[in-house]
């Protein structure tokens, strides 16, 4: 049984290679113009249309995965970055409690009704893309080996069937010759034969011939069916995928740009979380300034009057007066119920809601206690424009507005 195994794996070996051979041999007798090839236009075209898509999806797919690999890289830089504000924001700072909570990836987000955080909506984008588009593409490439493969068998069998096609037609040509010169022959065969043995010897010699003719027939039929039956299979085939090739673009870019309209909109009002409490930082940080400047410049006041305090002592003072303390040193009636002490902004404030309070510059204002102290938010304090109260005598316009926007006079 083994020496059969070997003896088969041998004649199947010699076959294979007396096939490799016989194209060899074709190509060669074809390229030197000594046989013709079977040539379909259409059908080179279609192979270079497959070739051409071939290489532009697994460009396409090579990119597609770059651009995976740079989003994790700037997810992992954007994680860092946030780490980075974490340690650096000291905690007298405005907003702290606010900037850890951006930076923990603690915020609320209200997306498909589920909570998410900057780090869910990294994650989430590389997901979206891995699983949609790249896996799509992924699916639309893995039908290219097989075609290709096949693609280059048909190319063999056409060989095989010029290789074919042409031995028959060499047989078919030397048939007349061989049958002439087997007349020839058998008429000599026949003077020398008994006359009984004349009629065999012709016989056999018209059966040989015939014998290698039907042989190369049957071969060029084979291989004629094999070839035209790939052929057609591919010619079917190529066309249309070759037209699904728009569908799949259309797919990966249209699935590409909707997870980065997603992403980006909701990463955008992280962004504006992360400024307005910049924006508010640097805004307490000038309002420090400027008390800081007014501290110094009454530490000067106090400085010279202490210089000149033996030549003022023996002259009387001037009662000071101040048109403020005109107002609040007067009767309960001048001042609104409640009333806990004044500020002047320094900030316009526009008013987002009907409880607050709209500011400019320059506006002095009355504040006044919560009438409910749990009320209160914290960097929030109620009053009314002291304009409006001296014209009015009443708190209806009173509201709320941020403290960090006035000053104390």
């Amino acid at each position: 049984m083994a020496e059969m195994g070997k003896g088969g794996t041998a004649g199947k070996l010699a076959i294979s290679v007396q096939k490799r051979l016989t194209r060899a041999q074709e190509k060669v007798m074809q390229k030197l113009g000594k046989a013709d090839e079977t040539r379909d236009a259409a059908f080179e075209e279609m192979v270079a249309n497959f070739n051409k898509q071939m290489t532009e999806g697994g460009k396409l797919q090579k990119d597609l995965k770059a651009y995976l690999l740079a989003v994790k890289t700037m997810h992992d830089a954007s994680r860092r970055l946030q780490d980075c504000l974490a340690d650096m924001y000291e905690p007298d700072w405005f907003g702290k409690e606010e900037m850890d909570a951006l930076t923990e990836e603690m915020i609320e987000k209200e997306m498909d009704n589920n909570l998410e955080d900057t780090d869910t909506l990294w994650l989430d984008y590389h997901q979206n893309i891995m699983d949609k588009p790249l896996t799509s593409l992924d699916s639309y490439l893995a039908q290219f080996p097989d075609i290709k493969a096949r693609i280059a068998k048909r190319d063999r069998k056409m060989v095989d069937f010029d290789s074919a096609r042409h031995h028959f037609s060499s047989l078919q040509k030397g048939k007349k010759k061989d049958e002439a010169k087997i007349a020839k022959q058998a008429a000599l065969l026949e003077m020398a034969a008994p006359s009984w043995a004349q009629g065999l010897i012709s016989a056999h010699q018209v059966a040989q011939t015939n014998l290698s003719f039907n042989q190369a027939e049957e071969e060029l039929g084979r291989a004629q069916k094999i070839f035209e039956e790939l052929n057609v299979e591919l010619q079917d085939e190529l066309p249309s995928l070759w037209d699904n090739r728009v569908g799949v673009y259309v797919n990966t870019f249209q699935g590409l740009a909707g997870h980065q309209e997603k992403f980006h909109g909701e990463m955008s009002k992280l962004s504006q979380n992360l400024n307005d409490i910049m924006t508010k930082l640097e805004e307490q940080r000038e309002l420090k300034k400027d008390a800081s400047a007014a501290a110094k410049t009454g530490e000067g006041s106090r400085s010279e009057g202490t210089n000149h305090s033996e030549s003022a002592s023996s002259a009387p003072k001037a009662p000071s007066w101040d048109p403020w303390n005109a107002v609040t040193n007067g009767s309960d009636g001048d001042l609104p119920p409640g009333f806990l002490y004044k500020v002047k902004a320094v900030h316009e404030y526009a008013a987002t809601d009907g409880d607050e309070l709209e500011l400019k510059i320059g506006d002095d204002v009355l504040v006044l206690a919560f009438d409910n102290p749990d009320e209160q938010d914290d960097g929030w304090l109620l009053g009314v424009l002291e304009a409006h109260w001296l014209q009015n005598k009443d708190t209806s316009a009173k509201g709320v507005f941020p403290e960090n926007f006035t000053q104390k006079v």
